[in-house]
């Protein structure tokens, strides 16, 4: 389990299958991630999410995000994780509407980001964000992320952003007590 201010970051389990299904399955959502969305049944996405529980793929890492109380609010990872480049590609969805606009995903971005500098070797991390997502593009530049290019894929147009160690180390020196890395 990982603590933020207003988050746990914590393994996936099979009792989110419900949440993750509600959330993969929402148009909205999947047009905000730029997925397809989930067009099986749940009884065939709760075989394939046990299969992937049980195996997960390597170089990558998934957490459930759940507020302070326990409530299962996204989901957040690092993966295409490059021991040789020392990087890794960071996502994250709040499924839970009612949770949008209140800095969990801030949160829960930084909270990541602090864990894998302060545990990893990585040293730099990468994302990429529609360029029409205004909340993700107001929250990564909070957590330290600066842009890095544009790509378009699909028919989509996306904001890459990254930061690196050394930056993240910057930000950490400069921000108040209270913000620093646990």
């Amino acid at each position: 389990m990982i603590i933020g201010k207003k988050v746990i970051l914590r393994e996936k389990r099979l009792s989110d299958a419900r949440d993750d299904y509600t959330w993969e399955t929402d148009h909205e959502l999947a047009h905000l991630d730029a997925a397809p969305i989930v067009v099986t049944t749940f009884s065939q996405y709760l075989a394939d999410y046990t299969e992937d529980l049980r195996y997960p793929l390597p170089n990558s890492f998934r957490f459930a995000i759940d507020t302070l109380e326990g409530k299962h609010i996204g989901n957040c990872s690092y993966y295409n994780v490059s021991k040789f480049r020392s990087e890794a590609e960071l996502g994250i969805m709040i499924g839970n509407r009612d949770y949008w606009d209140k800095g969990y995903g801030t949160d829960a971005i930084t909270t990541l980001v602090n864990h894998i500098f302060n545990q990893t070797k990585l040293n730099r991390l990468y994302l990429k964000t529609l360029d029409m997502n205004s909340r993700a593009l107001k929250c990564f530049p909070k957590c330290g992320f600066v842009p890095c290019g544009n790509m378009s894929r699909d028919g989509y147009n996306f904001v890459l952003m990254e930061i690196n160690r050394h930056q993240w180390r910057d930000k950490q020196t400069e921000a108040p007590d209270s913000t620093k890395a646990q």
